[in-house]
């Protein structure tokens, strides 16, 4: 079946190839009803945008793309720029900002973690690898120009990717979608167990420290993109996780989330505030992120509230950073690396052709017990 072309969109779309090519690449200057129509008539049609034609003409590239939305927002390591994050001078991180030494708290992260392996897959395979991230929420082009380069892609997830043309590039090439939770498209959902993480920690909190009154703090809204380290559907998985075995231990789960604000809000964790003026905190707090727990210790040591003694900390993820923390941060450690690696197994697996029906692959998580908890 020959390839479709700009040429067979703009022809049914009774448009120009430079209006269909502006549709992804500049959808802001193309109208509305126009844009739509070729968006339509691509996807039903199954074509993509093509930044490789001589590669695509061979059917392979030999290449896997990886794709998100905060990969590039956080300043490169010993870019000499650290000092001038607001949060650079925390007295809750052990760790220098000076010179060229990075700043922990802005690499590594989750993506890092996942992106080295994806990579360290390619490597082995003998596979090419493109890495593109977002500069908007409609981005089209970004992820258009890398699908059409490689043999299969792989998405982290974000609260923006909806607002992609996904449904029509699961049709020309193979998608994995990490850490994404709704299975809408014919492609591979990788995760982590989210709700084996979080029974973790409830029981480490019940059997071991006693606790019967603890509070989660994340974003369960969808409001936050990835720059904050918020994965959206895995925190949201992690608080309905919560609230379950919250339920089934008898305890009172009406107050389980304290604060569902993002990073990025101008009222971030204002519930947490207000409980601490109000005297009202919970026991422990279990943070749907390594990176909100972060913020709420710091907000905690701030208002001289002392982690573990008047108040538990917990996290997820295992990120770096937690175990420079003061107190060391409890945690729930995800396999971020074997993430990257199995997205890319799996893209490797399809030899460029798409999945004709969601798959889902769940991987295994484990307590990691350090000081914020009181042990260690």
């Amino acid at each position: 079946m020959a390839r479709v072309t700009v040429y067979d969109i703009a022809e049914k779309a009774g448009a120009s190839t430079a209006t269909v090519s502006f549709a992804f690449r500049h959808p802001d200057k193309v109208k509305d009803d126009t844009k739509a129509r070729i968006l339509r008539i691509s996807e039903e049609l199954g074509y993509v945008p093509s930044g490789n034609a001589r590669g695509l003409a061979r059917g392979r590239t030999g290449t896997l793309g990886i794709y998100a939305f905060d990969m590039l927002l956080e300043r490169p390591q010993g870019s000499g720029l650290e000092e001038d994050r607001p949060d650079a001078s925390s007295a809750t991180v052990n760790a220098s900002v000076d010179g060229d030494e990075p700043d922990v708290l802005a690499y590594p992260l989750y993506v890092d973690e996942v992106l080295r392996g994806f990579e360290l897959e390619c490597w082995k395979s003998g596979k090419g690898i493109l890495m593109g991230a977002a500069s908007k929420k409609d981005d089209h082009r970004s992820v258009t120009d890398i699908a059409g380069c490689v043999d299969g892609l792989a998405l982290m997830p974000s609260g923006y990717n909806d607002m992609l043309p996904l449904s029509m590039l699961a049709k020309t090439i193979p998608l994995v979608m990490v850490g994404v939770g709704d299975e809408k498209l014919p492609a591979a959902y990788l995760q982590c167990d989210n709700a084996s993480g979080i029974r973790q920690i409830v029981d480490h909190l019940v059997e071991v420290h006693h606790i019967n009154d603890m509070a989660f703090v994340g974003d369960v809204n969808g409001g936050g993109a990835c720059a904050s380290g918020t994965d959206t559907d895995d925190v949201v998985l992690r608080y309905d996780a919560f609230k379950k075995y919250l339920e089934e231990r008898g305890l009172d789960s009406r107050g389980a989330l304290l604060d569902d604000s993002f990073a990025t809000s101008d009222e971030y964790l204002v519930s947490v505030c207000e409980a601490i003026e109000s005297n009202r905190l919970p026991q422990a707090l279990v943070c749907g992120t390594d990176q909100t727990a972060f913020d709420v210790i710091r907000l905690l040591v701030d208002s001289g509230i002392r982690v573990p003694e008047d108040v538990i900390v917990t996290g997820f993820d295992g990120i770096l950073a937690g175990r420079l923390m003061t107190p060391h941060l409890t945690t729930i450690r995800q396999p971020m690396e074997e993430l990257g690696r199995r997205a890319a197994r799996m893209l490797l697996s399809r030899n460029g052709k798409p999945w004709e029906k969601p798959e889902k692959l769940i991987l295994p998580v484990r307590l990691v017990v350090r000081g914020s908890c009181g042990c260690g």
